[in-house]
């Protein structure tokens, strides 16, 4: 078993590094306080082969596959994450697309996507049904050959900036609770979508996160992802392979509260010496540092079982558990090892304290992990 990156791979992890450091830095402190979207960062790192990097290249991707795009997502993540976001997530949806979609779909949404001309949107999540994926209301009905959908959707990243998504709806409600949904593209500019971009979030400020509604909206039949009916099983495959990237996401801030916590103890001095030389310090960064590269190890190792042809899904829902409660516990170190400091603007680990705790809700709460894992354990 090699634990080394290919050569390929360490030059993927270093030139997405290198672009956060370069082009998102600068911006990183206005675009949280601002809530400021970047589509012009999102445009360059599809310049540089970074958004959906693990579609294959007849698509438009780079072709990294998912250990690859969680390298990428990883060190987008260490700097900031919901510029990162922009960049990392601007493809969201197109996993539906890529695994269920026609062929004349996957060429017509993919590559636009790839190239930074459009971006994607998942509609799933509902103002009263999130981790319930079953309890989703929004409705599509046939009339000709078309469908008219209405419904409502919640906490939709890429909301008001997408071109596109994919909208999870009923379109069989006489069916068993698994059998009555299926997955729709949806035009965003299609007439009775009504876009509302949610404000005053907590963290990962630079992200679009929005409520839409859909009122009377008319696509073709032909939109439909995959086969009708299936949309519930496609969905949990989709998270399957989400939510190995918000565990990549986690394992960025975690690492990037690290660094900066390290470099802060070497340079602060108390009574004298510089504050990592005391032993509650070790203890914190030491801390930090092995949960960090235990949750490395879990997330490589999930990616690499999807792209090996094996996937061990239930490997990502524990990079998924196991990553938002390490983003959360570093940041919280981090801040606490800069003292008065680390509660203020002028210094990064405030915003990763803020950004880190949707790590723990967004594509699955930490409950929902501890179901999923568990019911894996139990019928072993």
């Amino acid at each position: 078993m090699d634990f080394e990156l290919s050569e390929e791979m360490k030059m993927l992890q270093d030139m997405a590094y290198k672009f956060a450091q370069t082009e998102i830095t600068p911006i990183s402190e206005e675009c949280d306080r601002e809530e400021k979207y970047t589509p012009e960062i999102r445009k360059k790192g599809a310049e540089n082969g970074l958004v959906c990097a693990w579609i294959p290249e007849e698509y438009g991707g780079s072709g990294v596959g998912i250990f690859g795009n969680a390298l990428v997502t990883e060190q987008l993540s260490r700097v900031d994450m919901g510029i990162g976001l922009n960049i990392a997530a601007a493809g969201f949806g197109c996993e539906a697309v890529y695994f269920f979609g026609t062929e004349e779909q996957k060429q017509q949404y993919l590559p636009p996507v790839c190239r930074g001309e459009q971006v994607s949107a998942g509609a799933f999540t509902e103002p009263n049904a999130g981790t319930d994926v079953a309890g989703y209301g929004t409705r599509a009905v046939k009339d000709g050959n078309d469908y008219i959908i209405n419904g409502n959707k919640m906490f939709i990243t890429n909301g008001t900036v997408c071109d596109w998504m994919v909208c999870q709806c009923i379109t069989n409600p006489d069916e068993k609770t698994h059998q009555r949904f299926s997955q729709i593209l949806v035009p965003a500019d299609a007439p009775g979508i009504t876009r509302t971009k949610i404000h005053g979030k907590m963290g990962i400020r630079a992200s679009d996160t929005a409520e839409i509604a859909l009122e009377d909206v008319r696509v073709p039949q032909e939109n439909l992802i995959g086969k009708e009916g299936r949309g519930f099983y496609q969905l949990m495959h989709f998270f399957d392979i989400t939510r190995i990237m918000v565990a990549a996401q986690a394992l960025g801030l975690a690492q990037g509260c690290l660094d900066e916590a390290i470099k802060y103890s070497k340079e602060r001095t108390a009574f004298g010496k510089p504050l990592g030389t005391f032993q509650i310090t070790m203890q914190k960064l030491t801390e930090m540092a092995i949960r960090t590269e235990a949750l490395r190890n879990l997330v490589y190792k999930a990616a690499c079982s999807v792209d090996a042809g094996h996937p061990d899904f239930h490997l990502g829902a524990m990079a998924k558990y196991y990553g938002g409660q390490t983003a959360v516990f570093c940041a919280n170190a981090a801040v606490e090892i800069h003292g008065g400091y680390g509660y203020i603007e002028e210094y990064k680990v405030q915003k990763w304290y803020r950004d880190a705790k949707i790590l723990e809700l967004y594509e699955g709460t930490k409950e929902a992990e501890i179901l999923t894992i568990g019911r894996v354990l139990q019928a072993r």
